[in-house]
């Protein structure tokens, strides 16, 4: 039987949830929703969640923005990153009793904000914008750095692979991937979320120079999902499988056959896409 995607219905219950868990209604309490666009460099973070005793980009945007609203804040994102994990334009949220210019939110956050992260953009909407459950697709990009020695200047944005990889191998198998499928395969063992079952609508690999770079977009991504299609890509290109894995893996649904899981540092979270009527100033 073919697993299918969560409805909409779905989705809008889980915002439901997750907006009576904030505690807040800014629809009702005087509050305004902020979005934000973040660029990041998640080299020195352990991820974006709020973790005890470790330095994340959730808990410094947190302290930033909540300097200029003057009032402590929770800030909601498009899409959690893993530690060493980048962002190039993450799209945040968060509620406010505070009135400020777009201009002062950008300025005021970017002024407490240490200089691996950067507000690009500020914007008051709906209050039935939300940054998680709004978007309609996310964008992922990840680069592989293919020479004899390894680059001092490339460690932390590229992963160093000395061994050549064999580009159109691989991109055949990125091809199979697109279109709607089950992803167990290619999640996290502790996966949290409720579907396997994702839409991916471009899988491809581009070369640039030494680099080459994977893009891939889709309605939504598991935990680690990208990483592991890594894994499995870059085995392929090596020659260790046949493009024919790919599809081998999405039929058997099993992630203890589908591979290593692709290091962190590679992988930039490009943007994610909303319907137009929030017309958010994105790139």
């Amino acid at each position: 039987m073919k697993a299918r995607t969560p409805t909409e219905l779905e989705l809008t219950q889980d915002l439901v949830t997750v907006a009576r868990q904030d505690g807040a209604d800014p629809g009702r309490s005087g509050l305004i929703r902020i979005a934000m666009g973040l660029e990041y460099d998640g080299s020195a973070f352990h991820g974006w969640q709020l973790q005890d005793e470790a330095r994340t980009v959730q808990a410094v945007v947190e302290a930033a923005v909540s300097r200029v609203a003057d009032h402590p804040v929770r800030v909601h994102c498009a899409g959690r990153t893993d530690r060493g994990v980048h962002a190039e334009e993450q799209v945040i949220h968060f509620d406010t009793q505070a009135r400020r210019a777009e201009r002062s939110w950008v300025l005021g956050a970017n002024v407490n904000l240490p200089p691996d992260v950067a507000v690009s953009w500020a914007r008051p909407l709906d209050p039935a914008f939300h940054a998680r459950f709004s978007a309609i697709a996310r964008h992922y990009r990840y680069r592989i750095l293919c020479r004899p020695t390894r680059s001092p200047l490339a460690r932390d944005r590229a992963v160093w692979l000395h061994q050549a990889l064999d580009l159109e191998r691989m991109r055949m198998a990125a091809a199979l991937l697109v279109g709607e499928h089950d992803f167990s395969s290619f999640r996290a063992l502790g996966c949290q979320a409720k579907s396997p079952v994702r839409r991916v609508h471009y899988c491809d690999w581009a070369r640039e120079g030494e680099v080459l770079e994977l893009r891939i977009g889709a309605n939504g991504f598991l935990h680690h999902m990208v990483r592991n299609i890594v894994g499995v890509l870059t085995a392929i290109g090596r020659g260790e499988a046949e493009p024919a894995w790919v599809e081998e893996l999405l039929a058997i649904r099993d992630r203890t056959r589908g591979g290593v899981t692709a290091p962190p540092q590679g992988l930039f979270f490009v943007r994610a896409d909303y319907p137009a009527a929030f017309a958010l100033p994105q790139r």
